[in-house]
């Protein structure tokens, strides 16, 4: 008998942000399956527990999420691919009660700073949830009907939940993106690629300049600089590139990193999101 291919592992409950990305990181995934953390989806991943899983690295509003960030540089496993997807808060409750009957609103605290303008205007007690799904999932077992959540529509769907507002962020470009992480590195493949990695350099004036040179002529969709966990006021540099590692130009700069950098770390050359997940 054949086993069941392994799950999409993600953070959070069914009908989070990450369960969105983690169906659509896969063509054709049969299931995919929720944990509390993000180092236990990379070691559901490094296990085998999970064919692959999702991360998020970044919010178009909040900034880069560190957690996930610092856990890329730490694991052996290859980022394969990215998913962007559309972050669209609705406030939901209870069946059948109303917008007048609110008192308190829950979800996680980015999602609760996302949509302060709504908040406000009615003067609901925010309450700070572990993710926006599970917020969603404790409402409906509470029966609280002057609590209200803040989460996906397909969270309130799958937990019974009238949806009172949709589209209720404070700003409407607000997406996250998500990296796909594997045991294997990606198979060959003509669309557009992305290269992570990350780097750090030695104390020397000038030095992290002349390092960032060999990065020149290429375009850096991101460059930002984090504390290193292993040594105080070391940091490290994550960068992303346009343009697979296998190409000419962008060799030779990963190269000419390696050479000069104390530590360096190709995360991944991977197809880059074609467009977003609404």
């Amino acid at each position: 008998m054949t086993a069941p291919p392994a799950p999409t592992a993600f953070q959070g409950n069914p009908g989070s942000y990450g369960e969105i990305a983690a169906l659509h990181a896969v063509p054709g995934a049969a299931e995919t399956r929720g944990y509390p953390t993000f180092h236990e989806v990379a070691r559901a991943v490094e296990s085998g527990e999970a064919a692959c899983g999702v991360l998020p690295v970044e919010n178009s509003l909040m900034g880069a999420i560190h957690q996930s960030i610092d856990l890329l540089s730490e694991t052996d496993l290859h980022v394969v691919g990215e998913v962007v997807v559309r972050v669209s808060h609705c406030l939901m409750a209870l069946p059948g009660v109303a917008l007048e009957e609110i008192r308190r609103v829950a979800s996680q605290q980015p999602a609760l700073d996302q949509c302060t303008q709504l908040i406000r205007q009615y003067g609901w007690q925010p309450v700070a949830a572990h993710d926006t799904a599970g917020s969603a999932r404790n409402l409906a077992s509470s029966g609280e009907r002057d609590l209200a959540a803040i989460a996906s529509a397909r969270a309130a769907e799958l937990y019974g939940l009238n949806i009172l507002a949709r589209q209720i962020e404070d700003e409407p470009f607000n997406y996250t993106r998500f990296m796909v992480l594997s045991r294997q590195e990606p198979a060959p493949s003509d669309a557009p690629h992305k290269t992570s990695l990350v780097f750090a350099v030695r104390h020397t004036p000038g030095f992290l300049v002349e390092t960032l040179n060999e990065l020149r002529g290429l375009n850096l969709s991101r460059i930002e600089s984090r504390p290193r966990r292993d040594r105080a006021w070391s940091y490290l540099m994550y960068v992303d590139i346009e343009g697979s590692a296998h190409d000419p130009q962008v060799a030779q700069a990963l190269a000419g990193v390696l050479r000069k950098a104390s530590y360096a770390k190709i995360i991944g050359s991977y197809p880059a999101a074609q467009g977003t997940v609404e």
